[in-house]
């Protein structure tokens, strides 16, 4: 294969539910057609790049210029909820199924001793800074429902214990060794509307 499309192919398959095969298809269909596939994906990438910032306050995904975003500064939500997730990417499946209506906190992973994950490398200071400095009284946590999730949200628990906050977590409908961003609406409003507590030693 072209050198060039060898790059394009191995760029491709480097994305969430791409393999070779699918990557490489998609590479000669972009290929096939510059004028109206590849020119508008290559501009679409680079203003994306340029524009797409994380939030100072949530770390969620917000345009420079309106930090912070949109969710963090909306008056008509509930600032004293906040649901943590795991990644940006989960908090707009949560949205579609409008069934929650507070504000947001990105941890950027969960726990995982496997990938040397720890506690310093998650936004879990800064979740403390904003109960410390904002009228939050719950904190529900949003994670994958695998082993990793479950001691992201232990720890979390554990974490939130000296500042009085409830915590509580998604209850039913999330398939276990799964995230929210697999999830359809139905099953989140559900979900969220059915949370639980998560209980400390």
């Amino acid at each position: 294969m072209i050198a060039p499309i060898e790059d394009l192919t191995r760029a491709l398959a480097r994305l969430p539910g791409l393999g070779r095969r699918s990557a490489a298809r998609a590479a000669l269909a972009l290929l096939r057609e510059p004028a109206r596939l590849l020119e508008p994906l290559a501009w679409s990438l680079k203003a994306a790049q340029d524009s797409v910032v994380c939030c100072s306050r949530c770390g969620g995904f917000t345009v420079k210029g309106d930090d912070p975003c949109a969710l963090c500064t909306d008056p008509t939500r509930d600032a004293s909820v906040v649901c943590v997730v795991e990644d940006p990417a989960d908090i707009v499946p949560i949205e579609s199924s409008g069934a929650f209506r507070g504000r947001y906190h990105v941890l950027g992973g969960k726990l995982s001793p496997v990938r040397r994950i720890g506690p310093d490398a998650l936004r879990f200071q800064e979740l403390g800074e904003r109960i410390a400095a904002e009228a939050i009284s719950e904190v529900l946590v949003a994670v994958s429902t695998d082993m990793e999730g479950d001691a992201t949200a232990g720890y979390l628990a554990e974490f939130l214990a000296p500042s009085r906050v409830k915590v509580t977590r998604l209850a039913f409908g999330l398939p276990a060794d799964s995230g929210v961003s697999y999830s359809d609406p139905l099953t989140l409003r559900r979900a969220i509307n059915s949370r639980t507590s998560i209980q400390t030693n």
